[in-house]
């Protein structure tokens, strides 16, 4: 039977999204495709420790080497002692217990042999994973399709928020929950519009607005950004009135970033290690300068080519670098598309996104938290949409 690992792309490109407002909510879906206004901050707290060793970066070639180097040592430790010149006779060796079996995703061994968990710089304090599983509701309030963040009102929104986080609080009370909303702020579009750049941005006041919800659950906020053919150089800048306040964190998709100027949603994008590089390294300077505690930045991904280069990814102590899968479809594709995309290639931490609608639309059922708990790496941002 010929193994399948298609991926099928998601749906969240809004055509069009206008500044602020929605003209309508139509959503273009891509085919399935197969591939082994400024407004002042609030106040910072105190300034966290940067001590010398805080603030060693690496390369996540180096942090998977370290691993590797790592494991290759405790190896050697649990290997019996010699006995060639013991004169005892050998004792014949027990037979190897039989190996338990996993989904795709799930074995421990294979993440191991991969480099994972990867020696990453430690977390400087208030960083909020490992300790804690962020838990998100992601979308825009201008549109009913782009995810569940606005395909209910506010209050109940929120509530069905509050209901998914006490699920992982019971499913994994290790990892206490800090809830999420992750709002697109830059939107891809399906013609050039004013810019020229087939994005739209978000009214300060909009997502000034979302922020407050998530502050209203004790959450972070996740400001996304869907590059379109424009630079993300260009527009990181603009959000920097709203990342610095502390619990104010980043994400960027790399399927809406369209490096050769093709529209939106023809094709799927592509996201550079140099891009990134240069996200981390901006946002860690904001930090510093500002004081505040590390923060998330997550990349959408779910084919191999959405993010090019991962081995010259820099690693850094105030920035928590996710790799997000990002598909959707049946419970075994989602399972191997993280393994291929996510697991193959370890960069700091994983997230794992859920859509209520695209991932049970062929009468397939939700993962559970009890499913994602079996990964390896076991997934500290979880996205509904």
């Amino acid at each position: 039977m010929k193994h399948l690992n298609s991926l099928i792309a998601r749906s969240s490109l809004a055509l069009p999204l206008l500044l602020g407002a929605c003209a309508d909510d139509r959503v273009q879906q891509l085919s399935a495709e197969t591939d082994d206004g400024t407004a002042a901050s609030e106040a910072a707290p105190a300034a966290p420790s940067y001590a010398p060793e805080d603030t060693a970066t690496r390369t996540v070639a180096q942090a998977i080497a370290m691993a590797k180097a790592a494991f290759a040592a405790e190896d050697s430790a649990r290997a019996p002692a010699a006995t060639a010149d013991s004169g005892a006779a050998a004792t014949p060796a027990a037979p190897a217990p039989a190996q338990p079996r996993y989904n795709a995703g799930e074995s421990p061994v294979f993440a191991r042999q991969m480099g994972w968990p990867v020696v990453s710089p430690k977390p400087l304090a208030g960083a909020i994973l490992p300790e804690r599983r962020v838990v998100c509701y992601y979308g825009n309030p201008n549109s009913k399709r782009m995810g569940i963040l606005g395909e209910y009102p506010k209050d109940e929104m929120l509530g069905r928020l509050d209901r998914e986080v006490a699920n992982w609080n019971r499913a994994d009370p290790a990892h206490p929950v800090t809830p999420c909303l992750h709002m697109v702020a830059v939107v891809a579009q399906g013609e050039a519009g004013t810019s020229g750049r087939y994005r739209a941005i978000m009214q300060d006041t909009l997502v000034k607005e979302v922020h407050s919800w998530a502050r209203s659950r004790n959450g972070i906020f996740i400001v996304d950004i869907q590059v379109g053919t424009d630079d993300i150089r260009n527009i990181l800048p603009r959000f920097e009135w709203i990342l610095k306040n502390p619990d104010v964190h980043l994400a960027v998709d790399p399927e809406f970033y369209m490096r050769d100027g093709v529209v939106p949603g023809r094709k799927i994008g592509t996201m550079h290690a140099a891009d990134i590089n240069y996200v981390t390294e901006y946002i860690a300077k904001l930090i510093r300068d500002n004081n505040l505690p590390p923060k998330l930045v997550v990349i959408h991904r779910f084919t191999r080519n959405m993010v090019t280069n991962t081995p010259s990814i820099v690693l850094r102590p105030e920035v928590q670098l996710v790799m997000d899968m990002d598909g959707w479809g049946a419970p075994w594709l989602k399972r191997d598309s993280y393994r291929d995309y996510i697991v193959r290639e370890p960069v700091e931490y994983t997230g794992f996104k859920l859509f209520y609608h695209n991932d049970t639309k062929s009468g397939e059922p939700l993962m559970t938290p009890a499913d994602l708990l079996k990964l390896h790496p076991t997934p500290l941002y979880i996205q509904y949409q």
